[in-house]
């Protein structure tokens, strides 16, 4: 009896293991080389693995909310690595709008300031929290969330490391209001008239 108990145990524990792995590697796709060179690049040292783009936050803080990313746009070293980064500056009062990120989970970290923060799940339940210097936040992979600094004298910065070297961004406003959505299709889905969606429509700009 003992050694089947002792089986069993194993067996569940070899299972679980092998979630968690599946998990661990669920992100990007798995590479079978140290790194991936791109078809264009011959020469590949130390300049190749380095990311400058962010000394662009030493010139000052911005007077609007601004995301300095790495990702494989920005930083061609991270194809294949399941990993970016980005720099968000947050001017006292502004927003980073509800958007969600389809690839990756998100892990803020804030440095400056306080910062209101939340995501909302499959349930539509909020989960939200005020943030303090040194807090971690995690919004899951796929939900919508949004950061605030509701400070109306003092500016906030916060640093996210996301599981994907391309974790993408929705922005909801944008893409509700500036894609080319029928209008009468938003007004019935917010439930409200036209002369509402035009003037959510003036207010927004379409990204670049």
């Amino acid at each position: 009896m003992a050694s089947t108990t002792f089986n069993m145990k194993f067996f569940a524990l070899l299972m679980s293991s092998f979630a968690i792995i599946q998990m661990a590697i669920a992100g990007d796709p798995g590479i079978l080389t140290d790194f991936i060179v791109p078809p264009n690049v011959t020469n590949i040292d130390g300049n190749f693995f380095t990311f400058t783009g962010m000394r662009a936050l030493l010139g000052g803080f911005p007077t609007v909310f601004r995301v300095t990313k790495a990702s494989l746009a920005e930083f061609l070293a991270l194809n294949g690595e399941s990993v970016s980064y980005a720099v968000l500056e947050f001017p006292a009062g502004t927003i980073n709008p509800p958007h969600t990120h389809p690839r990756a989970s998100e892990l803020l970290f804030l440095t400056q300031g306080t910062l209101q923060v939340g995501f909302v799940d499959t349930t539509n339940k909020l989960f939200n929290k005020t943030l303090q210097m040194g807090d971690i936040f995690v919004f899951p992979k796929g939900l919508a969330h949004f950061q605030y600094n509701d400070d109306v004298k003092f500016p906030a910065i916060a640093i996210s490391a996301f599981g994907s070297a391309n974790a993408g961004a929705v922005s909801l406003p944008n893409t509700l209001f500036t894609t080319g959505i029928d209008d009468n299709v938003l007004a019935k889905s917010f439930k409200t008239d036209f002369a509402t969606i035009k003037a959510l429509k003036a207010g927004l700009a379409p990204e670049p």
